[in-house]
């Protein structure tokens, strides 16, 4: 009876040698998905990031859109200003209408990110402002601005022009 017959020893060889193989082949297959599992997380990731980094570039592209039109109208606000100057503490319509004017134009320039730099009383910054000269301090503390030559602009944290400044000496 083949049933009951002791396996030849040729037999329990190919089996073992047919076993390993197949073990062999099994952790070649769990290594190659390991590898195709990680691969996918890594794409996954990569995707991820240039989603966050797309994201990033339009809201940077829709917060200085109008850098440069802003830019633009910064000599309408110094003349504005200087409009304003010259008029002094005259009143009348001309006044008036120049200053309603100026006004309407920081508040849409506003509502678009801009901001106005005028530091006369604070203390120096030379990241946002620009030394053109020194005076004595007067009451003034040392190291503050005492004059703005020409108001500096930021847009969105962003400085577009730095505020001309005259900055107390220390003694």
């Amino acid at each position: 009876m083949i049933e009951n017959d002791p396996p030849t020893p040729a037999g329990d060889e190919t089996e073992a040698r047919l076993e390993v193989q197949l073990r062999d082949e099994i952790e070649a297959l769990r290594g190659e998905l390991e590898q195709l599992r990680a691969e996918s997380l890594r794409e996954r990731a990569d995707l991820e990031n240039q989603r966050k980094r797309v994201a990033r570039d339009i809201e940077q592209a829709r917060r200085f859109a109008n850098e440069r039109l802003l830019g633009e109208l910064l000599p309408v606000f110094d003349s504005l200003d200087a409009g304003l100057a010259a008029a002094g503490g005259q009143g009348g319509p001309l006044k008036e209408g120049l200053d309603l004017t100026y006004r309407q134009l920081l508040k849409v320039a506003g509502d678009n990110g801009l901001s106005v730099v005028d530091p006369v009383g604070q203390p120096f910054d030379p990241e946002r402002h620009q030394a053109i000269s020194q005076a004595d301090p007067g009451n003034a503390a040392p190291g503050s601005v005492l004059q703005v030559f020409q108001k500096g602009y930021v847009l969105n944290d962003r400085l577009l022009r730095p505020a001309l400044v005259v900055v107390a000496r220390h003694d």
